[in-house]
């Protein structure tokens, strides 16, 4: 006979051994007293954090989509091209790097890397 608290133990143990498998997705990234969630724009962003380490830029092709009550819907047959920017910040090594991926100029994704480090100049002379 198996009894129902064990059945929950194992049930919440195992969905937390999944979970500690997924990759680290920040739900926002303070920047002093502000702090950068889904939508912020990027001149907010540059405005409260400064400028990034590195920015890369791409375009993507994604179907039309409205939204409407919440829900997102496909229009047309032909894709629209979509701006995508991804910026890191490295912010030293006693803190962790922020990667945030930018559609449309607005905060699509934050995500938490590893420690960052010392940036090093190359002189040219």
């Amino acid at each position: 006979m198996v009894r129902p608290w064990r059945a929950f133990v194992v049930i919440v143990g195992s969905a937390a051994g999944l979970a500690a498998n997924l990759p680290a997705h920040a739900d926002g990234f303070r920047c002093g007293t502000r702090l950068v969630v889904e939508g912020t724009t990027r001149a907010q962003v540059r405005q409260w954090c400064g400028e990034p380490s590195d920015i890369a830029t791409r375009t993507i092709l994604r179907p039309p989509i409205i939204w409407r009550h919440g829900y997102p819907y496909h229009v047309g047959g032909s894709a629209i091209e979509v701006v995508v920017e991804t910026w890191t910040y490295n912010l030293g090594p006693s803190k962790l790097m922020r990667r945030i991926r930018f559609e449309d100029s607005a905060v699509a994704e934050i995500e938490t890397l590893g420690y960052g480090f010392h940036e090093t100049r190359v002189s040219s002379r």
